[in-house]
């Protein structure tokens, strides 16, 4: 199927329409195409007679999903878009929403995925002004590039890849810096590594209970570029060979590249990160515990529905930080949280 200039699709669709064909636009990143892309398309398809797919460029793609994406160049992916059976049509764009497409294209039918609510796309009411209509599609659960990304980076890190759990579990969820190690800003160097005194012997014994050990943790500084997500990979291996000689073994590690104007949702104190382990590992929800030592971590607990410890010194008054009055349980050390294993 041909990519082209969009500017080039106007008269070409307007040929189509005196034809009675039902021109369907959607758009999206398809970086690292996977099964929920290629159903939404046919789903997509299913509502029009013509679909054209505008495919987001480099440049647009990191302005709002942060500069270590996209993992595959634009032209690439827009190839790959255009061979699929379900699309006819298939333009690379700059913007980060889909006003200007629409404007330019006016197909009949906006189609987007079943995550977004139309009150949250400001172009539907330009479609809706000239007759068009919004349709939601539903998306295959589960699948996500990001997902594919991590469990690449877990290959990397461990050099090997197990199954997936499938018997629901407790999870103990560890935030890193200043939690399982000693708070170094925008740490980038596995030498600068210091674990937390008792905290794998402590971890041990969570995981020996039958909790799945996963690590959430905001990595601003990637998207800031302060350093690289090579750089987290190397810090988080060294924390692995740290951790062998208790044998204590991550189920996941999860991280947030993002900064506070990325507005993403997976970025603590929003529950992203803990709602994608449930997917992942069918975590037990209310019956899991949530390790960290700042605010936002024991919001990102409460908002997820689990157990929330705080792990934190006293400050020079005797009193602990803000964050104390909403946790569930205030520590001063891993000691008093390998209590907590039962």
């Amino acid at each position: 199927m041909p990519i082209l200039p969009r500017h080039d699709l106007p008269p070409l669709l307007e040929q189509l329409r005196l034809s009675n064909r039902t021109i369907g636009y959607t758009s999206g990143t398809f970086d690292l195409l996977h099964r929920g892309h290629v159903e939404y398309l046919e789903l997509a398809r299913n509502l029009c007679d013509v679909l054209v797919v505008g495919v987001n460029s480099d440049s647009s793609v990191r302005a709002y999903k942060g500069p270590t994406r996209p993992v595959v160049g634009e032209e690439d992916r827009a190839r790959v878009v255009a061979g699929l059976r379900s699309v006819d049509y298939v333009f690379l764009f700059d913007e980060t929403n889909n006003n200007r497409s629409i404007e330019m294209l006016r197909p009949d039918v906006y189609i987007k995925a079943g995550d977004y609510t139309k009150e949250k796309l400001s172009s539907a009411p330009i479609i809706e002004s000239y007759g068009g209509r919004v349709e939601l599609v539903s998306f295959v659960p589960e699948r996500s590039t990001s997902a594919i990304i991590e469990r690449i980076g877990l290959i990397a890190q461990t050099g090997s890849v197990t199954s997936l759990p499938i018997e629901p579990r407790p999870a103990l969820f560890l935030d890193r810096d200043g939690t399982i190690i000693e708070h170094v800003e925008y740490l980038h160097d596995p030498a600068k590594v210091a674990i937390k005194p008792g905290a794998f012997s402590a971890i041990r014994r969570f995981q020996d209970a039958g909790y799945r050990i996963i690590m959430v943790t905001n990595q601003p500084g990637i998207s800031l570029g302060y350093f690289t997500v090579e750089d987290l990979f190397r810090v988080n291996a060294r924390i692995l060979r740290d951790a062998a000689p208790f044998e204590v073994v991550f189920d996941k590690m999860y991280f947030c590249p993002h900064s506070n104007v990325d507005r993403c949702s997976c970025r603590k104190p929003l529950p992203g990160m803990l709602e994608r382990a449930v997917a992942d590992l069918q975590v037990l929800r209310q019956k899991s515990i949530f390790v960290g030592d700042s605010r936002v971590d024991i919001e990102a607990a409460r908002e997820f529905g689990c157990r929330s410890v705080l792990l934190r010194e006293p400050t020079a008054s005797g009193k602990h930080d803000a964050g104390a009055s909403l946790a569930d349980v205030v520590v001063s050390s891993w000691e008093e949280i390998a209590a907590l294993a039962g």
